[in-house]
């Protein structure tokens, strides 16, 4: 299996469609290409193509899911991601690989590196530091996401403000009370869009409460 191959496979898939090839198909095509060696998977991250690249982070992202997958193997997937940041550019491809991939790989692991990415130039490493401790809440585990979430709460990229506010959320439905006291300690000062992807959630009561402490904060 190389990079070519899934390229050529991706464009005879491509021809049965008139618009834009469907995710759904990259997503089984990279399931199929799951054995692909990693030194192949960054060949097609590094594609200008942005079909490839998705390919790419989803390959990697089933390698990771694999319970037969090495931890020789997924250490090279998580440098793979890491080292090559620089192509993933957006929030799609952060949201397709880096629970797995990243969150997977430092599952009970020194989690310094999500703090190092928490605090780069780089808006989309900062997405990938908050979304890939999804893996964390999953395992019932909230104190990293608050954690990051604490660093990235008055972030000025609209897409890190979303990330925020959707996992901390997220953590809400494991640890309830944790969420309610990072919103009495922060909600004041976070962007509006992270408090109402945070409250998505809560009762309409505890939602309106926080809405109108904002409103009233705000003037």
């Amino acid at each position: 299996m190389t990079a070519k191959e899934f390229i050529e496979t991706l464009e005879i898939i491509g021809q049965d469609y008139s618009g834009e090839i469907p995710k759904r198909e990259i997503f089984s095509l990279a399931k199929e290409y799951q054995q692909i060696p990693v030194i192949e998977v960054v060949k097609l991250l590094k594609d200008k193509n942005e079909n490839h690249r998705l390919g790419a982070v989803s390959i990697l992202d089933w390698k990771a899911r694999n319970k037969k997958t090495s931890y020789e193997v997924r250490e090279k997937i998580y440098r793979a991601y890491i080292d090559n940041h620089k192509w993933i550019d957006n929030w799609g491809l952060v949201d397709r690989s880096a629970p797995y991939v990243v969150g997977g790989y430092l599952y009970g692991k020194d989690t310094k590196p999500l703090y190092d990415l928490a605090k780069s130039d780089n808006p989309m490493e900062r997405r990938t530091a908050i979304v890939s401790t999804y893996y964390f809440i999953r395992k019932n585990e909230t104190e990293d996401t608050f954690k990051i979430a604490e660093i990235l709460v008055n972030d000025k990229d609209e897409y890190v403000q979303k990330a925020v506010g959707s996992w901390i959320r997220e953590a809400g439905k494991r640890n309830e009370e944790k969420l309610k006291k990072f919103l009495e300690k922060h909600e004041s000062k976070m962007p509006r869009i992270t408090l109402r992807y945070a409250i998505e959630k809560l009762d309409k009561e505890t939602r309106e409460y926080y809405l109108n402490l904002k409103n009233i904060m705000s003037k």
